[in-house]
């Protein structure tokens, strides 16, 4: 008999500041449309100076490992693509704050903004050989682009949590899934550089081909048809994105655009990205729950679900919502998370922008801006210093 694998639990956090455009709007004289209607974005998340992956990964999993426990998650794997350390994993440090048990096997995967959905088919694969266990899936990311490049607009940065294991109470994840690879070159941060370059005409090139690649692969392997899907959570770089890929899956299906029935199957899962800006690997994720949070009743219902990562990988996949699932929301929490950041203003945020660390190995205390449940406290030695607050 098969076994009933997924999401058991889902939680997120974001950073301690938010930068509404209508600052970025008013500094570049962009007309404000161009932010609000034309890639569907309001305001964008902002860490403060003691913030960062770990901080942001470590408060979406406490929750997680509060509600259920700590004894039969054996492994954390941790994606991300604003990693803090070419050797260890940031996942290490989340394992240290939570006080998981030492029988623990941590990892981090890169792969741009595909990496979570890897890391999630892999906690499955663990979970089918093991079904006793559970897997904590994390995705952090903190966006990060020049100060006036075409990109700006687009940072943010969020933290998403996931328990994933048998008889799960969110989301069923189904198989088969639609696999799609292409060499190119539309995103990509080399080592030398905190932001990341972008061709932003050949990454929507790129994301179009992956839609096209993976459901050509996901039907090749026999699954499900369009018509049996309630609704799709894409991978949001900035919202509107995800109606241009649902619009480019309905063409290329042979199907209507009409702006009504891409709406009613896109437009619950865009509310989080809409203030948090884009969190790379954990978009895709942030849609999920801001559609469980808002949609009527889903028990039952087929969830499309499109990961792009640039570079490119990509992957579709379904999910089927499970009964009772409301019962194991966090909605309270999700929007708290949203409304407790406080505004900053363009000068601050600048400032929060160009700061970094300095590489000489000295003694480097942070300031005290979050009031999260953990902080980077500085650096010693070329180490990084966490503190739970």
């Amino acid at each position: 008999m098969s076994i009933s694998i997924g999401i058991h639990d889902l939680s997120f956090a974001t950073a301690e500041f938010v930068l509404p455009h209508t600052e970025l709007a008013a500094h570049n004289g962009t007309e404000i449309g161009k932010y609000h209607i034309g890639i569907g974005q309001e305001s964008m998340s902002i860490p403060g100076a003691d913030e960062d992956i770990v901080t942001m990964a470590a408060a979406a999993a406490a929750p997680v490992v509060a509600r259920h426990g700590s004894d039969r998650i054996r492994t954390v794997v941790f994606a991300t693509e604003s990693s803090i350390d070419q050797a260890k994993a940031a996942g290490i440090y989340v394992h240290s704050l939570l006080g998981l048990p030492s029988a623990t096997r941590i990892v981090e995967l890169k792969q741009a903004c595909y990496g979570a959905t890897a890391a999630l088919q892999f906690a499955i694969g663990l979970v089918r050989r093991d079904p006793a266990q559970q897997v904590l899936v994390i995705a952090s990311d903190v966006s990060k682009y020049e100060l006036d490049s075409p990109g700006e607009a687009t940072q943010g940065a969020a933290a998403v949590a996931m328990l994933v294991g048998a008889d799960p109470a969110l989301v069923r994840i189904e198989d088969p899934s639609g696999l799609f690879t292409a060499d190119v070159m539309d995103f990509w941060r080399p080592n030398y550089r905190n932001e990341a370059l972008v061709d932003g005409h050949e990454s929507i090139n790129a994301y179009l081909q992956a839609v096209e690649g993976t459901w050509k692969d996901y039907t090749e392997q026999g699954g499900r048809t369009l018509e049996e899907f309630a609704a799709f959570c894409y991978h949001q770089p900035f919202t509107k994105m995800a109606y241009k890929a649902h619009r480019h899956l309905l063409n290329y299906c042979g199907q209507d655009t009409d702006n009504d029935a891409v709406s009613a199957a896109i437009g619950r899962t865009t509310a989080y990205n809409t203030v948090i800006g884009n969190s790379y690997t954990a978009s895709v994720y942030l849609a999920l729950a801001a559609l469980l949070d808002q949609a009527d009743d889903l028990t039952g219902k087929a969830i499309g679900f499109l990961s792009y990562g640039s570079g490119s990988v990509a992957e579709f996949f379904a999910g089927t919502v499970t009964a009772g699932y409301r019962d194991n929301l966090r909605t309270d929490a999700n929007r708290a998370a949203i409304a407790r950041r406080t505004p900053v203003d363009l000068a601050g945020y600048r400032d929060l922008h160009e700061r970094s660390f300095p590489t000489d190995g000295g003694d480097h205390a942070t300031e005290r801006h979050t009031s999260g449940p953990f902080r980077l406290a500085g650096i010693s030695g070329h180490k990084r210093l966490y503190q739970a607050r």
